[in-house]
């Protein structure tokens, strides 16, 4: 079969919503293992009754079956506001996948279904999260809600993204970071994932917009989504080999193991060097091998929500 026509064929996952639930759980039944034990107890859609406060909001059919008296949480309590972000260029669609799997996933879609389990964990708690989708363009915004219609909405365009894949799509990241910057009025935790694919000049940029949103007093978390294998390591045998520039169709025609040792120790010096950058800017930097489990998003997640006041 065509590759092409596989990677058209993918609508994205069939139920991300279970999978998201899924990886959520599994998280949290390894929490008692982790500094965060006991967290787990705060996931309700309802807060016990304190004597004193109105009882205007009091969940009776509850209390007949617990004889506890609790308090329904709305949408206007929230905690939090998050902010999803998702770079949809070409690179993160590599390597294309032809079905969605989630035991090998591509950048795009480990991100997508990170973002969806934050959904989750944010939905627990009765939080509000809005999202924003963009390539060369800018695809899709939602701002911050916690309705359940919304958090619908948001999977939905989460998912169309995984089938939204063209060749050679670039994008100039730090344009759109800056139109979310000023959309965002309230102060939210921004989650970004992207590959930070760009020139030196075009990473100063992004820096600059990054910084926008510190102006604005977000939070800003940089998980910067890589392959480990196919990326980082250069694992290729000798024979001549050419490689493609998925954003621009640029190639280079070489044999592997006479770059092998210098891409490898290039690569290295770049993910150092974001994140010294991330310091100095004081936003906090999460390389994240897409062959990995979920566990250092959502524990950054619960890291950042309980820093965040």
């Amino acid at each position: 079969m065509n590759i092409e026509k596989e990677i058209n064929e993918i609508t994205g996952f069939k139920n991300l919503e279970l999978l998201a639930k899924q990886v959520v759980e599994g998280f949290i039944s390894g929490m008692h293992k982790s500094p965060f034990h006991g967290f787990s107890a705060e996931f309700a859609e309802h807060k016990i009754y304190n004597n004193g406060e109105s009882t205007k909001h009091i969940d009776w059919k509850l209390y007949a079956k617990t004889d506890k008296l609790y308090t329904k949480r709305y949408e206007e309590e929230t905690n939090l506001r998050c902010h999803l972000i998702v770079d949809n260029s070409s690179s993160m669609h590599y390597p294309a996948m032809k079905q969605m799997d989630i035991n090998q996933l591509n950048k795009i879609g480990f991100s997508v279904l990170a973002g969806a389990a934050i959904m989750n964990l944010m939905k627990r708690q009765r939080d509000a999260v809005g999202l924003s989708v963009y390539s060369d363009t800018y695809e899709y915004y939602s701002s911050e809600k916690g309705s359940e219609r919304h958090h619908q909405q948001l999977l939905s365009h989460l998912n169309t993204a995984l089938g939204s894949t063209r060749k050679e799509v670039q994008t100039k990241s730090y344009e759109h970071l800056h139109l979310i910057a000023e959309k965002l009025k309230r102060r939210s935790l921004v989650f970004l994932f992207t590959d930070m694919f760009q020139s030196d000049i075009e990473e100063e940029k992004l820096f600059e917009a990054l910084q926008h949103l510190k102006y604005n007093k977000h939070e800003v978390v940089l998980f910067h989504t890589y392959d480990k294998e196919k990326e980082l390591q250069f694992d290729f045998n000798n024979r001549p080999k050419k490689f493609i520039d998925v954003e621009t169709g640029e190639h280079v025609n070489v044999y592997a193991d006479t770059i092998k040792e210098n891409y490898e120790a290039a690569v290295q010096r770049y993910f150092d060097d974001l994140a010294i950058k991330c310091g100095q800017y004081r936003i906090k930097y999460v390389p994240v091998d897409v062959n990995e489990h979920f566990n250092k998003i959502l524990t950054t997640y619960l890291v950042e929500r309980s820093k965040f006041g």
